[in-house]
C-alpha cells in the first residue's frame, strides 16, 4: 500500500520486471511543511521483497502528464496481412515498464507498460521520451520491436508485423487454468479483459476455471470481437481444503460441486457425477492452500508415488508446470509425476498458467498442446480434445515444444508393441527465434538414460536427436524433456516462484512430452514398475530366492517399488 500523510493513494504492482508506477495525488493530500510517504506491506503470510529506486512528485494531473504524447500501433500477420490480436509491451531503453493511458472506451486491456488488443490496433499516450515497443503473441510467434521517440504533442503511427514461427500441425494450444476478477473475485483481469489476453497470447482452447463457479466465455468473446480466435470451454476450479481440481467441460448453468468434501475418492466421484466433466486435473500439487499440500509429505511418498493410500486415482492429469505458481526447482513436479506413473497411476502431465491477472502472470505462458485434427479454433471437436486428455496425447510447453517418436511410427500416448532388439527414439525440439534450448533429456521410468547438449540458435528447430537403444528388459514409459535459459525480456518475463523454497532462482524454459508406453515384454499391455515389483516378490516367495538376487534384472524404478512393497525401504 502507498499512502501520503496517512491517506492511501494506491498500491505497488506485485510483478517481477522493473516498472515506473504513476500514482495520482488527490487534491489537498499535500500539506505545508513535512509530508510523509509510506509504503507498507499488508499483513500476509506471503511477503514479497520490494525494490524502490526513485520517487518523484510532478505537480501536474496524472492524465495531463501521461497524455502529453500519443502513439497509434497497428500489428498485422506478416503472411496474410490481417490484423492480429497481440500484446504490446512499452518500456524505456533499459527495459523498465513505463506508464501509459488510453481512452477508457477503447477495447483494450491496459496495465503499466502493457496493452492487449483484440484486433492488432491500439492508440495510447505516454510521457514524452524514447521508448522500446514490443509486439508479441505468445510462444508460437515472432516478436517485433521498434524504437519510438515521442515529443510533446506528437501522434505518430507505428506498423509492426508478426510471423507464426513454430509449426503445430495436428495440435491446438490450450490453457486449462484461467481466472477472472469478475468471478474469482481476486486478481485484476475482468472477464472482458480476459478475452483480449486469451486472443493476444494465441491460445486456441481456453478453459474458464474460476473458483467454484461455472463461467462461460462465449458472450464476452463475441462482445470483444475475438470469438473466431479461440474455443471457450466452461470449466470450474473446484477449490477445497484438500486441493484444487479443474473440471471441464461442464454445463454453464449446471450444479456446482460441493467444495467442502475432502476425501479424494468421494470428491472426484462427486465432481464427475454432478458436473458430467470428462476431464479432471489436479492443480499446482506442491502449493500450500489452507495448510494443505496435495504432494506434501503427509499425503504423498515422493519415492514410490504412493498417494494417500489410494489404489485408484480418478484424475486425468496433473499440472507439472504452472507459470503463475512456479517451483524453485522446475523438475520437482516432473519427479513427482514419474513417481505416480511408476506406482501405476495413469495420469497425464499438463502445463497451464493459473493467471488471475492481465500482465502480472502471462496467460498461456505455460500451456498444453493437445492432439487435434482441427485447422482453426472454430473446428475444434471438444469430444476429441477430451479423448486426447484421456489418452495422454499432450505436450507440455513453457517456451519449448518437444516431440518424441519410437521407430518412426509410435507417438506420444501410443503403446509401442512388436518391437525389435533395438529402438530408434527420435526427439525434436522447437521454439521461436527469441528462445534458446541447451539440453534434451530422455527418461525411462523417470530415470535419465540419455542427454544431449543443444547449441544456442535462433532457428525454430532447436534440435533433432536420434538415439538407438536396446529394447528394455521390461516395460518402461519414455518421456523427453528439453530445457533452456529463462526469458528475461519484459514481453515474456518468467515470474519468480509463487512459494519459493530458496532465495536463489534460475529461470528455465521447458518443453516435455507425455509418455510413449514401451511394451517390452510383448504381452500387449503396459505394466508399471509397481506391477513388476509385485511379480518379483511373488516369484521370490514361490522360489524361496532372496529378493536382492532378482532385482539386477530390473531398473531402479522397479527395484525401489519392490523394496518398498517388501518393507525394506521407506
Amino acid at each position: 500500500n502507498v499512502s501520503l500523510n496517512g491517506q492511501r493513494i494506491g498500491s505497488l504492482e506485485t510483478i517481477t520486471p522493473p516498472l515506473q508506477l504513476a500514482l495520482p495525488v488527490p487534491a489537498g493530500a499535500l500539506r505545508a511543511g513535512e509530508n510523509r510517504l509510506t509504503i507498507s506491506r499488508p499483513p500476509s503470510p506471503l511477503l514479497d521483497d520490494i525494490v524502490i529506486s526513485e520517487i518523484a512528485w510532478i505537480p501536474q494531473p496524472r492524465h495531463a502528464v501521461l497524455g502529453a504524447a500519443r502513439l497509434t500501433v497497428n500489428v498485422t500477420d506478416a503472411d496474410t496481412g490481417e490484423p492480429l490480436p497481440c500484446r504490446l509491451t512499452w518500456t524505456d531503453p533499459a527495459g523498465t515498464l513505463m506508464p501509459l493511458q488510453a481512452d477508457r472506451t477503447a477495447s483494450l486491456a491496459i496495465r503499466t507498460g502493457v496493452v492487449y488488443t483484440g484486433n492488432g490496433g491500439a492508440t495510447f499516450s505516454s510521457v514524452p521520451g524514447t521508448y522500446t515497443l514490443y509486439a508479441s503473441r505468445g510462444f508460437e510467434y515472432s516478436v517485433a520491436t521498434a524504437t519510438v521517440t515521442l515529443a510533446a504533442g506528437d501522434h505518430p503511427t507505428v506498423t509492426l508485423q508478426l510471423r507464426r514461427e513454430v509449426p503445430t500441425p495436428g495440435l491446438i494450444a490450450a490453457d486449462t487454468h484461467i481466472h477472472t476478477l469478475t468471478h474469482s473475485r481476486h486478481g485484476d483481469a475482468t472477464i472482458d479483459e480476459r478475452m483480449l489476453t486469451i486472443a493476444g497470447e494465441g491460445i486456441e482452447l481456453a478453459v474458464a476455471t474460476d473458483h467454484n463457479h461455472h463461467a462461460d466465455y462465449s458472450e464476452p468473446a463475441r462482445r470483444q470481437g475475438v470469438a473466431a480466435h479461440f474455443l471457450p470451454v466452461v470449466g470450474n476450479e473446484v477449490s477445497t481444503k484438500a486441493g484444487h481440481f479443474n473440471a471441464f467441460p461442464v454445463p454453464p448453468g449446471g450444479p456446482v460441486p460441493d467444495a467442502t468434501l475432502t476425501d479424494w475418492t468421494h470428491l472426484l466421484q462427486h465432481i464427475r457425477s454432478v458436473t458430467g466433466a470428462r476431464v479432471i486435473t489436479l492443480n499446482h500439487p506442491r502449493d500450500v492452500h489452507q495448510n494443505f499440500t496435495p504432494f506434501g509429505p503427509a499425503n504423498f511418498d515422493v519415492a514410490t508415488g504412493r498417494l494417500r493410500d489410494l489404489d485408484a486415482l480418478d484424475l486425468d492429469a496433473i499440472e507439472v508446470v504452472t507459470s503463475a505458481a512456479m517451483q524453485s526447482d522446475v523438475m520437482l513436479l516432473y519427479r513427482d509425476w514419474f513417481a505416480l506413473l511408476n506406482h501405476g497411476y495413469r495420469v497425464a502431465a499438463i502445463g497451464a498458467s493459473d493467471t488471475h491477472h492481465v500482465s502480472e502472470f502471462i496467460l498461456g505462458q505455460s500451456r498444453t498442446y493437445v492432439a487435434s485434427d482441427a485447422r482453426t479454433p472454430t473446428e475444434i471437436d471438444l469430444d476429441a480434445v477430451c479423448t486426447s486428455f484421456k489418452q495422454g496425447r499432450l505436450l507440455v510447453s513453457f517456451g519449448l515444444l518437444t516431440q518424441l517418436t519410437v521407430d518412426d511410427r509410435y507417438h506420444v500416448g501410443d503403446l509401442a508393441t512388436g518391437l525389435g532388439a533395438t529402438l530408434r527414439v527420435t526427439a525434436q525440439v522447437l521454439g521461436p527465434s527469441w528462445i534458446n534450448a541447451d539440453r534434451i533429456e530422455l527418461y525411462a521410468n523417470g530415470l535419465k538414460i540419455r542427454e544431449e547438449a543443444i547449441p544456442p540458435s535462433n532457428r525454430v528447430e532447436k534440435a533433432r536427436v536420434t538415439w538407438t537403444l536396446p529394447r528394455p528388459k521390461h516395460d518402461v514409459h519414455l518421456v523427453a524433456i528439453a530445457s533452456g535459459p529463462g526469458v528475461e525480456a519484459p514481453f515474456w518475463d518468467i515470474p519468480r516462484p509463487y512459494q519459493p523454497a530458496s532465495k536463489t532462482f534460475t529461470p528455465r524454459v521447458i518443453g516435455s512430452t507425455n509418455p510413449i508406453w514401451i511394451d517390452a515384454d510383448e504381452d500387449g499391455r503396459f505394466s508399471s514398475a509397481r506391477e513388476y515389483a509385485r511379480r518379483i516378490i511373488a516369484h521370490a516367495a514361490v522360489t524361496g530366492r532372496d529378493l536382492s538376487t532378482l532385482l539386477p534384472d530390473y531398473d531402479e524404478a522397479v527395484a525401489l517399488q519392490a523394496r518398498a512393497l517388501a518393507g525394506l525401504a521407506k
